[in-house]
């Protein structure tokens, strides 16, 4: 009973599906590693040539610099919401709604693929300057549409949550750390930005500006353009403030309160967790191209099938357990990156030096040595 009463069915849920978000979006990320390596090789083989340094322009990858620039950047971005939120919230709202629509509908793109592949063939279909589309991606941008709209209209935590999926799956899919380095620039960075602005942001500006911002319900865009056009009280004024999906709610089994996980803590350590599911999946290939060489000698073999996806995962699972456990016991907001970064961090380094990978992961892990130098060494 002890047990149940830190820990409550809203937050099941919340742990449940961040997991499978994160999961979801790491193997989306690595699916569309593998379709650009096929069109490169079917590009190379028309052309006669292969460049092994073309990437998707879609996809982009933080440096160093970006790395140490972006909690500042949120800082900023966090107290422009937090003193001009009634200034911008509708154009932030419609922003909001805009991006996660194109979210929403890659979160759906595979089911819908899935659909249309017995009834219609894999051709886009031309929309002028628009650009060209497959059925399935019209019918993925054809449902987000649809679900945008009926949360506009109705404002359903659940809606809410479903567009706060898409954000997650798509930002850890399309956005890559290249090195460990860089992973622990960011994530020590978003860490010392989180205890700020929750424990100590109220001592300076009498309130707690992540919680704050983090709440705040906004105006619905089509109560402000019923009034702006002066439609008269009875068009467009009976709908509700919008929560925006800047986190991911569950309520509890009475209904008493909501579980509330902001995406940062979901899409942060993902990208902790993609970056090492590509590092496994590289170093799964260079072990059957170099038939199957075993590991260092002080290492067990069955340390050896332990994957940093699974550990880094484990670790993450018991960070937010943690995280839970001491909201409940302080009955007060924590900073859940505060226990999610040292549990998904020190595993994975941990790992990575007793597998003797650790030097190559934390400057360039997904450098090929040249066959030259495979030459001499063999």
């Amino acid at each position: 009973s002890r047990a149940y009463s830190l820990v409550d069915s809203s937050q099941v849920s919340t742990f449940l599906i961040s997991i499978l978000l994160i999961v979801y979006g790491s193997f989306r990320s690595l699916n569309m590693d593998f379709e650009n390596q096929d069109k490169e090789k079917d590009n190379s083989s028309a052309s006669g040539s292969f460049n092994g340094n073309s990437t998707n322009n879609s996809i982009q990858t933080i440096d160093s610099t970006q790395a140490l620039f972006l909690p500042i950047g949120a800082s900023v971005s966090l107290l422009v919401m937090f003193f001009f939120f009634d200034s911008v919230q509708v154009v932030f709202t419609i922003c909001t709604a805009v991006l996660a629509t194109i979210a929403f509908a890659f979160l759906l793109l595979p089911m819908c693929q899935y659909l249309t592949r017995p009834c219609s063939p894999q051709n886009k279909i031309s929309f002028g300057c628009c650009g060209r589309f497959t059925a399935a991606e019209l019918l993925s941008f054809s449902l987000s549409i649809m679900l945008v709209l009926i949360w506009v209209l109705t404002g359903h935590w659940l809606l809410m949550d479903a567009l706060a999926m898409g954000l997650c799956v798509a930002m850890i899919a399309f956005v890559r750390l290249p090195s460990l380095k860089v992973s622990c620039l960011l994530l020590s960075g978003l860490l010392i930005y989180d205890v700020f602005w929750v424990f100590f942001s109220a001592y300076i500006f009498n309130s707690n500006v992540m919680v704050k911002v983090a709440t705040q319900p906004a105006d619905n865009p089509l109560d402000v353009l019923s009034r702006k056009l002066h439609l008269g009280p009875n068009v467009g004024r009976d709908v509700p403030r919008l929560s925006l999906p800047g986190k991911l709610v569950f309520p509890s089994s009475t209904g008493s309160h909501f579980s509330m996980l902001g995406i940062g803590d979901i899409v942060m350590p993902g990208l902790l967790l993609c970056f090492v599911l590509r590092y496994d999946n590289y170093k799964k290939q260079a072990s059957s191209d170099s038939c199957g060489a075993p590991g260092p000698g002080n290492i067990s073999g069955r340390m050896q099938k332990v994957s940093y996806f699974h550990c880094t995962l484990i670790g993450y699972f018991v960070g937010l357990l943690t995280a839970t456990v001491a909201s409940r016991i302080h009955r007060a907001a924590q900073p859940a990156l505060l226990y999610l970064v040292p549990f998904t961090l020190l595993p994975l380094l941990t790992m990575a030096y007793l597998k003797g990978d650790l030097r190559r992961m934390w400057s360039e892990p997904f450098h090929s040595k040249s066959s030259s130098s495979r030459f001499l060494e063999v």
